[in-house]
């Protein structure tokens, strides 16, 4: 048998997006990923969905790996023709043991390839504002592990050396042993005085740092309640300026915000909640039933090129559509000559993604708008028009077009069905305020939130209530729902600029 290949591949500091081309890249070609517990579970969106994950966490504990287990699976998998990907946080040659395993592959006459990745020190100070080299305070840099500071008689750590050092000191691993590690600094002639930082949680929304002198660092951790993961900048750069902290400066900087879309929507609109700096919780409440096997779809699929304009108002609805499309031997040549409107930017974003673009995108995105404004932009009377949609969107499109002179063919592709999830654990953020705003893009999301969790637990907590668009604030309103913000733009976009208004204007921020 082949023998197949590995990839020690650099998760990068802790968001999925600080990955590098090249490691998510071969992601997508992996048939077996093992994932260390420092690397973002997010990641594993860039592999195939047949491919085997096995996460590998070095733990104290059950559930825990020993690197001697690592490399007996690394080993097992590669000599079984596989294409391996060792994913691993930071960067896999900063004490990520690298060495250990590529000495067992080329023991095993394994080929392997080391993908580099942003390392957690370099990562965390660029999302804290710390310069680690400083023209006027530092020229050199040290990574230091913090692991081995206690217990050890004989150290690999030259304490004398750090003690007298200039420069800036990262120290991984360190919050456990910061007793230790700022004592034997001072007792190696380092200055009390000495600026000292920690980052936990760097570079997600959760992220924390605490600044102090070296010899009141660890008190100040403590007394802040400070956790791992955490790394710890020693020297006369972590005294900052917290005007460089430019993520934890972002409008939804540690905002939780529950999203309650399907699944696949979920993640996209978590991503764009992790761009703004805001913590996305994801509940389901509805997914996608495809209505793609009908036979009124399947006969409108025959007579698609009859049309003189198609209209989708929603990305599910095209995505939906073309998976159909592909699984019948079919792709966008079914579509003649007919022209295509979207409701949208992220409709229309979607459809190029299939090799199709808008020939009209309203400016306002409503059905009720989208109808008005291609009267206004084409002569409709006595044409065929087809809607593919939701089949439980409103009728308002439907009467705007054919008051307008068109034929309308209004044809289902998807349904919203309710999901129901665990939902204990919302409902005690709820009641106990942790939760800062509850968000909603369509009205069955509305019920399939209400649903599962008691409408009294939003209305009398300190959670606040967005919503995409008029038609679904109506909906939460004849639920009893107070809502705080409409979008004005009706997309996810526009969702989260109105909550950012809304948490500047009130001066959260």
């Amino acid at each position: 048998m082949k023998k197949g290949f590995v990839y020690l591949v650099g998760a990068g500091p802790g968001r999925a997006d600080l990955i590098t081309v090249r490691g998510a890249e071969v992601l997508k070609a992996a048939d077996c990923v093992l994932c260390d517990k420092l690397a973002n579970p997010a990641l594993l969106r860039f592999a195939g969905k047949d491919t085997e994950v096995l996460h590998v966490p070095k733990r104290i504990g059950e559930g825990s790996s020993t690197q001697d287990d690592i490399n007996r699976l690394i080993v097992e998998k590669a000599l079984a023709g596989k294409t391996v990907v060792r994913l691993k946080g930071g960067d896999p040659c900063i004490f990520g043991r690298a060495s250990d395993e590529l000495t067992v592959l080329n023991e095993a006459g394994i080929g392997f390839e080391v993908v580099p990745g942003v390392t957690a020190g370099v990562g965390m100070a660029a999302y804290a504002g710390i310069m680690l080299t400083d023209k006027n305070h530092s020229s050199q840099v040290m990574f230091v592990t913090g692991h081995e500071a206690t217990g050890k008689q004989h150290t690999a750590i030259d304490w004398d050396v750090l003690g007298k050092f200039s420069g800036t000191i990262v120290f991984y691993m360190g919050i456990g042993n910061l007793d230790s590690i700022t004592q034997r600094l001072i007792e190696n002639g380092m200055s009390e005085d000495t600026p000292a930082g920690l980052v936990a949680n760097a570079t997600f929304p959760t992220q924390r740092v605490v600044k102090a002198s070296l010899n009141t660092i660890s008190e100040e951790c403590k007394r802040q309640k400070v956790e791992s993961p955490a790394l710890v900048v020693i020297g006369a750069v972590a005294n900052s300026d917290d005007q460089l902290n430019w993520f934890m400066k972002k409008p939804l900087f540690g905002r939780n915000i529950v999203i309650t879309r399907d699944v696949a929507g979920n993640i996209d609109f978590a991503d764009k909640i992790i761009d703004r700096g805001g913590n996305p919780i994801q509940f389901a409440t509805i997914k996608i039933k495809p209505m793609t096997d009908s036979n009124e779809f399947l006969l409108t699929l025959a007579k698609l090129s009859q049309y003189d304009w198609i209209i989708f108002t929603s990305g599910n609805g095209v995505t939906t559509f073309f998976y159909a499309l592909e699984e019948l031997g079919k792709d966008a040549r079914a579509f003649g000559s007919a022209k295509v409107a979207a409701i949208g930017r992220m409709t229309a974003n979607k459809l190029t993604e299939f090799g199709i673009r808008a020939d009209f995108v309203p400016d306002v995105f409503t059905g009720r708008e989208l109808g008005r404004q291609l009267i206004g932009f084409a002569n409709l009377h006595d044409k065929k028009i087809l809607l593919l949609r939701s089949a439980i969107a409103s009728n308002e499109l439907v009467e705007v077009l054919t008051d307008g002179g068109a034929q309308v063919d209004n044809v289902a592709v998807y349904t919203a069905a309710e999901e129901k999830s665990d939902s204990a654990w919302l409902a005690e953020g709820l009641a106990e305020g942790t939760i800062d705003w509850v968000t909603f893009a369509s009205p069955s999301s509305v019920d399939g939130f209400f649903g599962q969790i008691d409408t009294d637990l939003v209305n009398s907590g300190k959670v606040k209530v967005a919503s995409i668009g008029p038609v679904t604030s109506g909906r939460l309103e004849e639920l009893g729902i107070a809502v705080d913000v409409t979008a004005a733009e009706h997309t996810i976009d526009g969702l989260l600029n109105a909550i950012e208004h809304e948490e500047i204007h009130n001066g959260f921020s």
